[in-house]
């Protein structure tokens, strides 16, 4: 398991993902349970898939919260012009434009505007 690829994306529907499957591994786990060691990893698993679900729901819980509380730091007029329901990455997209057309009205010049000043000089 890729722990970064399982921390990415929606924690809350990847654990009920890994919740589901927990679930059946523990059903998988009750139907074979006059085979002592199979039964025995099946609940292994069942409790390892359950655990790893939990986790991502509290994962998911506090990263919501850790959100909302940096979205109630931001000004006013970033959270109106992206809107509550928009990823981090559009967000920040319209903050570097908000914050880029105040700051500099020119735009960076380009290397081969260097190279021109340069051979002009």
């Amino acid at each position: 398991m890729n722990l970064q690829r399982i921390l990415s994306g929606d924690p809350s529907r990847n654990s009920l993902l890994y919740l589901g499957i927990g679930v059946i591994s523990l059903l998988k786990a009750l139907a074979v349970r006059d085979d002592s060691t199979r039964f025995r990893r099946e609940l292994l698993d069942a409790g390892m898939f359950i655990g790893i679900g939990l986790l991502l729901r509290r994962y998911g819980k506090m990263k919501a919260k850790k959100r909302s509380e940096m979205e109630g730091q931001l000004p006013n007029w970033i959270v109106d012009t992206s809107g509550s329901s928009s990823g981090s990455g559009g967000l920040r997209t319209k903050a570097k434009r908000r914050l880029g057309s105040e700051t500099s009205a020119e735009p960076e010049p380009t290397l081969g505007d260097r190279a021109r000043s340069v051979l002009q000089s």
